[in-house]
């Protein structure tokens, strides 16, 4: 790379910190911190070799205005999502032209990460936490009154044999959603690879966020009913969430392997 590709991608740095410190509200939690501090090591681990041609347009003059273009848009509406969007599209009018037709092609795959290495879905997605409560409300109480439990739901409070449960903000799942769609792509390409099924596993992986939040909830509630508000409230509150993301995430080995072994003609 010469000067001016070190010019532009300290650009891109500045631009990058900008997003993440424009509106920090989404850092207090590590939760949230984490998996977005991975996707951008993850897109470049998982791109490798990257061997860049060192000749040719310096930019995409077509992708660059769409990124300026999205930039003064976010900014205007005070969207982390466009701005995402924008930053990722002014790394791929960069990084596209300086790369072969093949190369590309596995590139573009993995600009999922790029995307989700900021934090729009914290801040923009609240729409999708209400309804990750609300759902998994709705679906822990009709698991519960099943059960033969005395169930009473009101939005996002239960009642279930007397004790209360609200699934406040930060059961959301949001967190655990942005976890799942990072590992999960990050685990997709090496599984997939060109695989046409791997766009397919995108809204596969946010149901399985939504079934692991739904899950967490539900365990939480069997934990205060079976062992009281003390030990549903300590480290097993935290804890039993990561452990339910964990099993969802490790449930997409074999998912993946199994389409990774489907003929490629046949997942068109």
């Amino acid at each position: 790379m010469n000067r001016h590709d070190h010019g532009f991608l300290t650009v891109l740095a500045l631009l990058a910190a900008f997003i993440w410190l424009r509106d920090i509200r989404w850092a207090s939690d590590a939760s949230n911190v984490l998996p977005c501090l991975a996707a951008l090591p993850l897109f470049v681990w998982l791109g490798r070799p990257w061997h860049l041609r060192r000749t040719g347009p310096f930019f995409s003059n077509r992708l660059l205005i769409i990124a300026v273009s999205g930039f003064a848009l976010g900014i205007g509406l005070n969207l982390t999502f466009l701005l995402a969007l924008s930053w990722t599209t002014l790394l791929w009018s960069w990084l596209s032209v300086r790369l072969t037709a093949s190369a590309r092609r596995s590139a573009g795959r993995l600009l999922v990460l790029v995307f989700l290495a900021f934090p729009w879905i914290t801040l923009d997605a609240g729409f999708a936490g209400w309804w990750f409560r609300i759902s998994g409300a709705e679906v822990v109480a009709k698991l519960f009154l099943w059960g033969g439990f005395d169930v009473l739901q009101e939005g996002t409070n239960l009642r279930i044999q007397g004790w209360p449960i609200s699934v406040e903000a930060p059961c959301s799942g949001l967190n655990a959603l942005q976890s799942m769609l990072i590992a999960g792509t990050a685990l997709a390409s090496l599984r997939l690879r060109d695989h046409p099924w791997y766009w397919w596993n995108l809204p596969f992986l946010v149901v399985l966020a939504w079934t692991a939040n739904t899950l967490r909830i539900a365990l939480l509630s069997a934990s205060l009913l079976t062992w009281g508000p003390e030990f549903t409230s300590g480290p097993f509150h935290e804890w039993s969430g990561w452990a339910i993301l964990m099993l969802m995430f490790l449930l997409c080995w074999p998912v993946f392997g199994m389409q990774a072994a489907q003929p490629q003609r046949h997942a068109s």
